[in-house]
């Protein structure tokens, strides 16, 4: 019985334990919900000791490996079906965020800038739009 429950939990949290990039950030509140993609990619710019690190997926990639990755990416014809989705930490430079996005655009793909619930940012609801 233990092993079906486990096995059942696997199966249920299995996927959003996938889509994760690894490392923990502190995402923006956001009003917004985004859609379900099939195909994502998942940048992640989080704090590091010496500056903010760069991840792609679980890998941890520098400036130019992750140019490299994304071209060959691009050449596999990628963008056509993929979209980038960019987790930022609320600390990490704009500048950085604003130069990863410009590579990310450049290569063709579509770009999301993922944040966290405004509702569990702060515990109330957001404004009503009008």
């Amino acid at each position: 019985m233990d092993i079906f429950v486990l096995l059942w939990l696997l199966f249920l949290l299995g996927p959003s334990l996938l889509r994760q990039s690894g490392i923990t950030v502190e995402l923006p509140p956001s009003r917004f919900q985004l859609e379900r993609y099939q195909e994502t990619l998942v940048i992640t710019l989080g704090p590091g000791e010496a500056g903010p690190r760069i991840h792609l997926g679980r890998d941890a990639v520098g400036l130019d490996a992750l140019d490299a990755q994304l071209e060959a990416l691009r050449i596999d014809g990628a963008p056509a079906r993929a979209i980038v989705l960019m987790q930022t930490d609320a600390g990490t430079p704009v500048g950085l965020e604003r130069q990863v996005s410009e590579m990310v655009l450049e290569k063709g793909f579509r770009l999301a800038l993922v944040g966290a619930n405004q509702q569990g940012a702060n515990g109330t609801q957001p404004p009503a739009q009008q």
